[in-house]
């Protein structure tokens, strides 16, 4: 019994590891499934207005059952806040997003995603959430890390280099299931498609970030994941339905048979947009953040070998060496990050405790409330290389408070003197 209790233990650890690789194997999938829609002859607004329909069908009814008794009224702000987060993370990320995993091959889309966290730190320092504080290691390794991603995707998108071949098995979906509308493009057609498949892969990281901004002010009013995320699905759902109307005209491209269309917009948005965000989730609760975002590199590997064996899309040593710097720069971003949580995990108490002493009650409610802010908060289900920015600005309290007790203590001593 004692042994069997402990492979059970070991299995219920690494319970959350096997289920982000099945996050991640997910997610690759919608690479692979755009492109074979995308090559049926398939609208690219017309799929991703039915992912989000497909993800509203899926995720609305989970947050009705599962948030029915704590969830509280909706506020104009919180419309607000989640039609926007709709707007710029969903319709126009996964607009361009799809365009350019057509223009350009599933592993250089897959390569650019990871240089969210380095736009997402510059952007936060624009807006004034984040702190350069380039005296600190951890402002140092986020610096460096955003240099490395913005140095990876310039090599990812500039340089070519050899033709690397993973092996001589391969199965072409794509040749397959080709159009008979496609046609081969020509010289000029790929010339252009090489600057403005990245353009839009880099725009679309933009558009991604400034929606995680947003978020992060919304799950401080609203910090219930399932209620957020069927919000904003049901947003993105309507904008998408509504763009794609208006720009597509022809209604043939909304018919769903029994072919790789269906598949594709089911795939995409019962699982991979609302099954595999209660997996990111659940890992999020049980062990942080961080966790989850260390997995999103594995997304990169499994498209770049589907892409090889599956689609006919030619591996190049300067698509390797892109990657493994954007993935270095990650990591190195997410070190900081993580150096930076555990120091406001350490500061936080005895901000408590300072207040606590100053307290005739002794009851301080001010970091309980902080810490709910940061545990609950649903963007990291959505975006796991995001980290909260209320973390910092509790942070650069706590900074800001110890200054001025520190002068406080300076100017009491020469008094005294």
């Amino acid at each position: 019994m004692g042994v069997m209790g402990r492979i059970f233990n070991k299995i219920h650890g690494l319970k959350p590891a096997m289920m982000m690789v099945t996050v991640q194997i997910s997610l690759a999938g919608v690479n692979v499934f755009y492109k074979l829609a995308a090559n049926d002859g398939m609208s690219l607004r017309v799929l991703v207005a039915y992912r989000f329909l497909f993800a509203a069908a899926t995720v609305v009814p989970l947050a009705l059952v599962v948030e029915r008794k704590k969830r509280p009224k909706l506020t104009l702000m919180v419309l607000w806040q989640s039609f926007l987060c709709a707007l710029f993370g969903g319709t126009i990320t996964q607009n361009l997003y799809a365009q350019s995993l057509v223009l350009t091959s599933a592993t250089f889309t897959s390569a650019m995603t990871n240089i969210i966290p380095a736009i997402t730190f510059i952007m936060a320092i624009f807006f004034g959430l984040e702190r350069l504080n380039l005296g600190a290691t951890a402002g140092k390794a986020k610096v460096v890390g955003t240099v490395l991603g913005i140095v990876g995707a310039m090599l990812l998108t500039f340089y070519k280099g050899i033709e690397i071949n993973l092996g001589s098995i391969h199965v072409d979906l794509l040749h397959e299931s080709q159009h008979q509308g496609v046609h081969v493009a020509t010289s000029h057609q790929k010339s252009i498609n090489h600057i403005l498949g990245p353009l839009l892969a880099l725009a679309s990281c933009f558009s991604y970030t400034f929606a995680l901004i947003v978020q992060a002010k919304m799950s401080q009013k609203y910090p219930y994941h399932y209620s957020s995320t069927a919000l904003i699905s049901v947003m993105g759902s309507l904008q998408s339905v509504v763009f794609a109307l208006c720009m597509e005209r022809d209604w043939n491209q909304w018919k769903l048979g029994w072919n790789i269309r269906l598949l594709s917009v089911v795939y995409s948005g019962a699982i991979a947009s609302g099954l595999m965000v209660t997996f990111i989730m659940w890992c999020v609760r049980m062990r942080g953040p961080l966790f989850v975002s260390v997995f999103n590199p594995l997304m990169l590997v499994l498209v770049a070998i589907a892409g090889c064996f599956l689609l006919n899309e030619k591996l190049h040593l300067g698509s390797v060496l892109g990657a493994m710097i954007i993935v270095c720069g990650l990591y190195v971003v997410l070190w900081g990050k993580g150096k930076e949580m555990k120091r406001i995990a350490q500061l936080m108490p005895s901000k408590g405790s300072r207040e606590t002493e100053q307290q005739t009650d002794g009851a301080v409610a001010f970091p309980v409330e902080n810490n709910k802010s940061i545990n609950s908060s649903n963007i990291m289900g959505i975006a796991p290389n995001f980290l909260l920015t209320t973390a910092n600005h509790d942070l650069d309290c706590v900074e800001e408070e110890q200054d001025e007790e520190e002068e406080e203590g300076k100017f009491n001593l020469s008094v005294n003197v």
